[in-house]
């Protein structure tokens, strides 16, 4: 059942299911809280209390703020674990992954551990050397047309070179899903103006106390390297709080992909953190 908190700036929307330890799941722009279907279930049957948040501008939350930063997301991610009874392991994927650095930084009492999923989290620094590996070039390009035109077509086509085989069953259905969503007035200048924001959160890095599991894919199209930019975000946080995992034949997606071996991964990290 969708419930509602308000924050400042409009109305966040979110899901809870199951009981036990809270679990804040954050999806990337251009998404809804539909990207963790698959693993919302897997997490409650492990005994997670698992709250899946809709960012400010997507699903069902407000789709007009005055601003869409990391760092405002990271305020409403602290906000709803504060709400729900934190603290939380917070999930973050792509800009939600940036946030969830920020509001570890910000609110070390209210999130215990958290997850990266490809996260855009560093300053990102275009490779002229990577255009020369057809998925960089091919993602570079497509979103260069969602940030300036706000092509819808360039977003689809994105979403397709993003998430590369094998996808789930619904996976034609997901992006109509997706499409509906950012046709609603506001949604795609929404997504734009996250593409565009500032990149507030690799400064905070170093303030981060808490364990952080980093999980990228090996044909993520936003870096020439996926593994170098992993190991960068580790590099940057204190020693021995931050973990890489990479997880071969995924895109930018991984979560949708293989839900199962991100769930895996997960579990196992929170198990390593708490010996």
């Amino acid at each position: 059942m969708t419930e509602f908190l308000n924050v400042e700036g409009g109305a966040l929307a979110y899901e809870v299911t199951g009981s036990g330890p809270l679990m804040v799941l954050a999806h990337g722009i251009g998404q809804s809280r539909d990207a963790y279907r698959f693993m919302v279930p897997e997490l409650a049957a492990a005994g997670y209390r698992v709250a899946a948040v809709d960012l400010r501008g997507s699903g069902e939350s407000t789709a007009t703020w005055p601003s869409y930063t990391r760092t405002d997301i990271a305020g409403d991610l602290i906000a709803l674990i504060r709400h729900l009874g934190g603290p939380a392991v917070l999930v973050g994927h792509s800009i939600s992954g940036g946030a969830a650095t920020i509001a570890a930084a910000k609110a070390p009492a209210l999130v215990s551990a958290v997850v990266e999923l490809a996260p855009f989290t560093r300053k990102v620094e275009y490779s002229l050397s990577a255009l020369g590996l057809s998925r960089y070039r091919k993602g570079a390009t497509a979103i260069s047309g969602v940030a300036m035109l706000g092509s819808h077509k360039q977003w689809r086509k994105y979403l397709e070179i993003a998430t590369p085989e094998p996808r789930p069953a619904d996976w034609a259905a997901s992006l109509e899903r997706i499409d509906a969503m950012l046709h609603e007035p506001g949604r795609m200048k929404a997504l734009q103006k996250q593409m565009n924001s500032a990149a507030d959160a690799g400064a905070q890095l170093g303030n981060v106390h808490c364990p952080v599991l980093v999980v990228m894919g090996t044909f993520d199209p936003d870096w020439g390297d996926p593994k170098a930019e992993g190991e960068a975000i580790v590099a940057a946080l204190p020693e021995g709080v931050g973990r890489l995992e990479m997880l071969p034949g995924a895109g930018h997606y991984p979560h949708v992909q293989f839900p199962s071996a991100v769930v895996g991964l997960v579990r196992s990290f929170l198990e390593t953190a708490r010996a």
